[in-house]
């Protein structure tokens, strides 16, 4: 029994090594003599240290581990505790792969090969193995005594004089003497670890008539079922309130028992049959009888991880046929899991595997086992009920068909229609309880696996996502961390695997399990979604396939009701429009029509996304709208007939409904900027009202809507840049709208604003290429305004701050005299810019002007292009041979 005191288990440890420190010294001075008898029994006496019961596994272990340092050469105790260093360690590292081991056991039976080396030069010189074998039998304790057995066993197989299966027994039986837990597990394992190289394989030298595979798997099977024994029998080992500190321990110690399955995973001689017919059932008879929670779960990992893949395809009916009849409390989700993501990885791993899933109806047997896992988790009491009556029904059906041999067992019952029956009255109104996490991990694996064994049967796909809808229906949204992120794996899966969301849209079952995400997690869904989109290229080219894709996104597209504006992070927030804003922008077809019908589905659903959302979705259906004009504009007149459903007039309509909600979600600036670039295209269609329309409201937004006065200087340049280009208005509407946009130019606020837009509306009255529309005494009226504005600015700086500040603006003005000069506008005269010079020029030499390095080097830039001008020669140089420039001083 373990001691609870810390410091009285530290006393019996320093005990122990005391009586190993002098035991083992005498022991090898022993074997460099060649003194059998007392290397026995120095050996005897230093292993008796190891029967104390006074240590915890933990301490034990270091009580072994003082032998890492042999004192000498020959030292047996180092070369066994070696062997055990490496189970511990292997066992201490929880995630250590099975494959491992025997990079491990190998160092370890190097060590141990001394002292067999020692027994085997005893043989050569004549002394029998049968009277070692017998000798160490003289041990007077059992602990020693049977790890002396096992080590002269080793020699005892190797020598050949008995079969193999015969000394395997001897060696297997007699390990029964140690029946405390730990002191048991360390004993087996060693004894696992002699033997493993010497069982009657196939290809094995101890293979022979009366030594096959067969026993080989028998001794194997045997160790290990004593070892899970003891195992799960540590857990009443000390009083109740160490029982978390006992199952902690139990854990460490697993693996010594987990490596007799990978031992028996590397017989050669173990085949499908052998494996379906002796060892899968042994195994699992044991699983299912120890009845404890740990042991259930770890060795049906133990099982999934070891055994090939193709073992486990070919007995899947054995072993989901186990899963239901685990302790309630067992993880069977995750062991579930395992198992089918190794058979997903190797369906996955060659197309040639594809027909063994066929063939076995994997998938239905699964899908099956799914649901009845998902039951069963409600409690032992459920459970057990139920495989009481299905003992019952086999009991009746005992012997059923012509053999008489066929005893039907609950496991096999569970296959018949009337098991299947009974099962399903039992549990479906059990109202299953297991957590959804449980419930979503399973499917998702389910899914998984059916993407990669029938990668072409959608309908499979469907079938796993409606079970997982029916699991979770009733549960509401669901918040759950975990449960949500494999909801995410579950919905990714069909993206990842086809690599196209339209395969996705075929599943009618997909939007339904996007029903039961929390609000952050459907956005993060959509984004996978609309990601996918983007990294393959998907064309998405029919409406109602655009339908159902935005139906998916919605959760980017439109406000969640119960989630507060302040806490949107703003950053994401951008980043997740931008990311719609891009797909709206992929949404085509080459059929007109079909790309009207998707803008207007799409415009239905991004004008449910509120004023902070508008801004950034309304801009790309605009674009994509002009487009379509475009691509309408360079087709014959009215290439649909005089009933064609989608024309550039109806297109404009629509536009002109969807950019106004803009300008009640406080984006007038936006709204005024698409108005524009709509009516520009309205020009390019030769359609007049439209685009008379569209300045309207552009018009009313800036007197309505725009009041800054940074915000109303940059609106009245793009008014003034857009209708400059216009050529679609009459006499009568130019007129208007260029009066306007002068009239807003005169009021703006700052003086500097008012002069720049003024000068800028005179290119309204003087349009290249249109002889109709050059107004020379237009033109020069703005400028002269623009002249006064000018200096009306000058004189409201001179009276504020005592100067008249900069001349920029008389030398602005300036420039654009040039301009309409050279492009032939007789209203602008030699004089009227000859005059100007000189008023710049006297005043930059006033003291009340203030020095502006930029003003300066405008001005000596324009004398230099008027002098360049003059060189030209010819009619240009004629025209500009009467300027008399002058540099100021």
């Amino acid at each position: 029994m373990m001691l609870d005191g810390t410091e009285d288990e530290e006393k019996f440890l320093a005990a122990g090594i005391a009586g190993l420190q002098q035991n083992s010294f005498y022991m090898h001075r022993a074997l460099d003599s060649n003194n059998l008898r007392d290397a026995l029994k120095y050996s005897a006496q230093m292993l008796s240290e190891l029967r104390t019961s006074k240590l915890s596994p933990h301490k034990y272990y270091e009580l072994c581990a003082f032998f890492s340092d042999p004192p000498l050469p020959f030292d047996f105790v180092f070369s066994w505790i070696l062997y055990l260093t490496a189970s511990v360690l292997a066992i201490a590292n929880l995630h250590l792969f099975f494959s491992e081991f025997g990079d491990l056991d190998m160092r370890a039976f190097d060590q141990l090969r001394k002292l067999e080396m020692f027994f085997e030069e005893e043989t050569r010189r004549g002394c029998s193995i049968i009277d070692l074998y017998e000798l160490v039998q003289h041990a007077g304790n059992i602990l020693p005594r049977l790890y002396l057995l096992c080590t002269v066993g080793s020699v005892y197989i190797k020598s050949k004089e008995a079969p193999a299966k015969d000394v395997l027994k001897d060696l297997v039986e007699m390990c029964r003497g140690i029946q405390h837990p730990v002191r048991g597990l360390f004993l087996r394992s060693y004894l696992s670890q002699v033997s493993r190289d010497k069982l009657p394989d196939i290809g094995s030298e101890y293979e022979g008539d009366a030594d096959t595979v067969a026993d080989a798997v028998e001794f194997v099977l045997q160790n290990f079922t004593e070892m899970n024994k003891l195992w799960v029998r540590m857990q009443h080992q000390g009083p109740a309130r160490e029982k978390e500190k006992r199952e902690k321990e139990r854990s460490e110690l697993r693996d010594l028992v987990g490596k007799n399955l990978h031992v028996l995973s590397q017989i050669e001689g173990v085949d499908l049959d052998m494996y379906k017919d002796a060892v899968l059932p042994r195994v699992l008879e044991q699983v299912v009888n120890c009845k404890d929670e740990l042991a259930q779960f770890y060795l049906m990992d133990c099982i999934i991880q070891v055994f090939p893949d193709e073992y486990h395809l070919q007995t899947l009916d054995v072993l989901l046929g186990a899963y239901p009849q685990l302790q309630a409390s067992v993880d069977i989700k995750t062991v579930l899991s395992q198992l089918m993501e190794r058979l997903s990885n190797y369906a996955a791993s060659s197309a040639e595997v594809l027909p063994e899933f066929l063939q076995v109806e994997a998938f239905s047997k699964l899908s099956n086992a799914i649901g009845k896992v998902i039951m069963f988790v409600n409690g032992d009491g459920i459970r057990t009920f139920v495989f009481r009556g299905l003992e019952m029904v086999g009991q009746s059906m005992s012997r059923i068909g012509d053999d008489p041999d066929h005893f039907r067992t609950p496991m096999t019952i569970r296959d018949d229609n009337v098991g299947q029956t009974l099962l399903t009255r039992l549990v479906i109104e059990a109202q299953p309880d297991m957590p959804t996490v449980g419930v979503v991990t399973l499917y998702s694996s389910l899914l998984t696996f059916t993407l990669h064994v029938h990668p072409d049967r959608l309908d499979y796909a469907d079938q796993v996502l409606g079970a997982c809808v029916k699991k979770l229906s009733g549960k509401g949204k669901i918040e759950d961390n975990k449960a949500t992120k494999q909801i995410v794996a579950l919905l990714s899966a069909p993206l990842e695997k086809y690599n196209d969301v339209m395969t996705a849209l075929k599943l009618s079952n997909y939007p339904r399990v996007m029903e039961y995400l929390d609000i952050p997690t459907t956005k993060v869904m959509a984004t996978v979604i609309i990601q996918s989109i983007m990294k393959n290229g998907t064309h998405i080219s029919t409406s109602e396939k655009v339908d159902a894709l935005f139906g998916l996104i919605k959760g980017l597209i439109k406000d969640s009701d119960g989630v507060p504006k302040d806490e949107l992070d703003e950053d994401d927030f951008k980043e997740e429009q931008n990311s719609v804003a891009r797909l709206i922008q992929m949404l085509y077809n080459e059929d007109p029509e079909e790309t009207f019908k998707i803008i207007d589905t799409v415009r239905k659903h991004i004008l449910t996304g509120g004023p902070t959302r508008l801004p950034f979705t309304v801009p790309p259906l605009v674009f994509s709208s002009l487009k379509l004009v475009r691509q309408l504009q360079g087709q014959e007149e009215n290439p649909f007939g005089d009933d064609a459903s989608v024309t550039p007039k109806k297109i404009f309509q629509l536009l002109n409904q969807t950019i106004e909600t803009l300008s009640g979600v406080l984006a007038p600036e936006l709204a005024l900027q698409l108005y524009l670039q709509c009516a520009e295209a309205a020009n390019d269609c030769d359609l007049e009202p439209v685009a008379y329309e569209f300045f309207t409201q552009a018009y009313i937004l800036y007197e309505e809507e725009i009041s800054d006065s940074r915000a109303q200087v940059t609106a009245i340049h793009l008014i003034i840049g857009t209708l400059q280009r216009m050529h679609v208005f009459g006499v009568e509407n130019r007129d208007t709208l260029t009066h306007k946009a002068t009239g807003y130019s005169a009021k703006l606020l700052k003086k500097p604003d008012q002069c720049r837009a003024v000068y800028a509306c005179s290119h309204l009255f003087w349009v290249d290429d249109h002889d109709n529309m050059k107004d020379g005494e237009r033109v020069l009226l703005c400028l002269k305004r623009a002249l006064r504005i000018a200096n009306a600015a000058q004189q409201m700086s001179n009276a504020a701050r005592g100067n008249t500040g900069s001349v920029m603006l008389f030398i602005e003005i300036l420039n654009k005299y040039l301009y309409f000069f050279e492009k032939g506008n007789l209203q602008v005269t030699v004089a009227a810019i000859q005059g100007l010079i000189e008023l710049i020029m006297n005043e930059m030499q006033s003291d009340t002007t203030t020095s502006d390095p930029a003003a300066d080097a405008f001005l000596a830039s324009t004398m230099r292009y008027i002098e360049f001008q003059k060189q030209k020669g010819g009619t240009v140089g004629e025209k500009y041979e009467a300027l008399k420039v002058s540099h100021a001083g």
